[in-house]
């Protein structure tokens, strides 16, 4: 068996996926995508009307995420169910430091500036708002930023 490297995050899969292994994941991409569309999650107007406190419907959304992702979380703890390639699903403990709400902050603050949380901005682009291609480089650049001053900020 390979040897796990310890990291903070990190899934440990050990088994090797093929490119094309992994078109999979660009279909389920394009399938959740065109669902984030139809539900209107990506909609600039929705997000606007909850940060106004204006509809429930992304609360809604949000919230239905938060209780399926925690049901699923304990089945998959309490069954010891196994990944598709038979590989232990490991949960690692993260703990709290003020850089979570520092974080959480400027996400939120992006989020309410741009009108689109990073998940959706490729089904926008994709949709035909090409403004949006301003936010989806930014997230890039941020995620790209974080990576090389990851170390030298605050833990």
């Amino acid at each position: 068996m390979k040897k796990i490297i310890e990291e903070e995050g990190t899934n440990h899969q050990l088994t090797g996926e093929s490119l094309t292994s992994n078109l999979k994941y660009i279909l389920i991409g394009i399938c959740f995508g065109i669902v984030f569309v139809k539900a209107e999650i990506v909609s600039w107007f929705r997000i606007q009307e909850m940060f106004m406190l204006a509809s429930f419907h992304m609360y809604g959304v949000i919230g239905t995420a938060i209780v399926v992702a925690t049901i699923s979380t304990l089945v998959i703890k309490k069954l010891n169910i196994k990944t598709i390639y038979g590989e232990e699903v490991v949960f690692s403990e993260r703990p709290f430091n003020k850089g979570n709400i520092i974080g959480g902050l400027l996400f939120g603050f992006g989020w309410a500036l741009t009108g689109a949380c990073p998940g959706p901005l490729y089904g926008l682009v994709g949709s035909g708002f090409p403004v949006f291609i301003v936010a989806l480089l930014s997230a890039v650049t941020g995620t790209y930023v974080y990576g090389i001053l990851q170390d030298k900020l605050p833990h």
